[in-house]
């Protein structure tokens, strides 16, 4: 009997195992390929979509995040870093993947650092949530392919 639930334990384990990794691997895949903007950016109920018309940003596979400023006089990225983790929930859902977004760049990409939550993606947009802490304000950022 302890075999039989021990091999379901390890069925189970390897099965979300697998899921998440699918997911992981078919989130980046997509954020790879090609130039986003953001769509909507929601911070804590104010809508400051407008503040980031100008950016195309990059998900390279390195990791890098670069963000193209179209108004600036540059030809050189901002750069940041960008990952897909898991969240260490219980259960094997989209919810348990984290899209971590990180600037430091000294300006309003600064705002979109954060581990935000999956809600939803295809392979033209991503919709991400967070649920700040203390204040319990909530962000919504949409990224779309270009």
């Amino acid at each position: 009997m302890k075999t039989i639930l021990l091999t379901v334990g390890l069925i189970a384990l390897f099965s979300s195992c697998s899921k998440w990794q699918s997911n992981q691997k078919q989130i980046s895949k997509i954020s790879t390929d090609g130039t986003w903007v953001v769509s909507s950016y929601i911070d804590d109920g104010n809508d400051e979509t407008n503040d980031y018309t100008t950016y195309r940003l990059s998900f390279l596979e390195s990791g890098i995040l670069e963000a193209m400023d179209l108004l600036s006089s540059s030809s050189t990225p901002y750069s940041g870093t960008w990952s897909i983790s898991d969240s260490n929930s219980n259960d094997d859902s989209i919810d348990d993947l984290d899209f971590n977004i990180n600037f430091n760049v000294g300006n309003k990409l600064d705002d979109l650092s954060d581990d935000w939550d999956i809600v939803s993606y295809t392979d033209t947009e991503i919709k991400l949530i967070d649920v700040s802490g203390g204040g319990g304000g909530t962000d919504y950022l949409t990224l779309t392919k270009q």
